[in-house]
């Protein structure tokens, strides 16, 4: 099976940012560092976190190309108004996937979400978040036309699986990162940020050469993939 590689595909990653020397990043277009109302074009990961992120992306879609958006800056928490502006960057950006390792269970958010989601898909672009935190429904990762992800620890990090439920489809993938030489897995960083940023590779694969980007036409397309094992019952 020869992959497709994601070209022609731009990937938005809103993360920590991205340490650009590191051996498992390959090119990056440019990117932004926002804070509330601050915008700066350094976007220097110090956490390890989005790096992490968008290796095990890359993996899958060597040949796409890539955005840094770091709204994390000490820690693994950001305001909502930092992450609505971090989509919203992405979109002006051009993005096509947007992949966000995080998400709120605040459903009060919900609203501001809306039309973002709704502008994404105006303008041929998927997001790919995670679907819930701690067995709570996360946003936007719940919210229709998101591809939202859970996490199957089970799962090979070279394949997916999809489950129908009552509110719409729920993707599985793996929670590793890409391995790193001499550590065992479960030391490395792991855990639901990752199997989102597998899923987006895959995602990226299947937008590789579609003139028109759709939920619809992603959904379909992600059923159909190779990549895919199995449905859950």
């Amino acid at each position: 099976m020869n992959p497709r590689t994601g070209q022609g595909v731009r990937i938005a990653v809103i993360d920590s940012g991205v340490n650009v020397a590191h051996p498992h990043i390959g090119p990056i277009a440019g990117g932004v560092s926002i804070t509330g109302d601050i915008e700066e074009d350094v976007f220097t990961d110090v956490m390890g976190h989005g790096t992490a992120v968008m290796a095990a992306i890359q993996e899958k879609a060597p040949a796409a190309e890539y955005l840094a958006v770091r709204v994390f800056h000490s820690g693994l928490r950001t305001s909502i108004d930092s992450l609505l502006r971090g989509i919203e960057w992405s979109l002006e950006h051009h993005a096509q996937v947007i992949n966000l390792s995080l998400g709120t269970t605040n459903p009060a958010h919900t609203a501001r979400f809306a039309p973002l989601i709704e502008r994404a898909a105006e303008q041929g672009a998927i997001l790919v978040s995670a679907r819930e935190a701690g067995g709570i429904p996360a946003l936007p990762g719940s919210l229709p036309n998101v591809i939202g992800v859970s996490l199957d620890w089970e799962c090979p990090r070279e394949t997916f699986h999809c489950k129908q439920t009552d509110v719409g489809p729920e993707w599985y993938t793996s929670g590793y990162p890409r391995d790193l030489p001499g550590m065992p897995r479960e030391r490395n960083l792991h855990g639901i940020s990752f199997a989102v940023a597998n899923m987006t590779g895959f995602v990226a694969r299947v937008c590789e050469g579609e003139k028109v980007v759709s939920y619809q036409s992603v959904y379909s397309a992600l059923l159909a993939s190779p990549y895919q094992t199995f449905h859950s019952p």
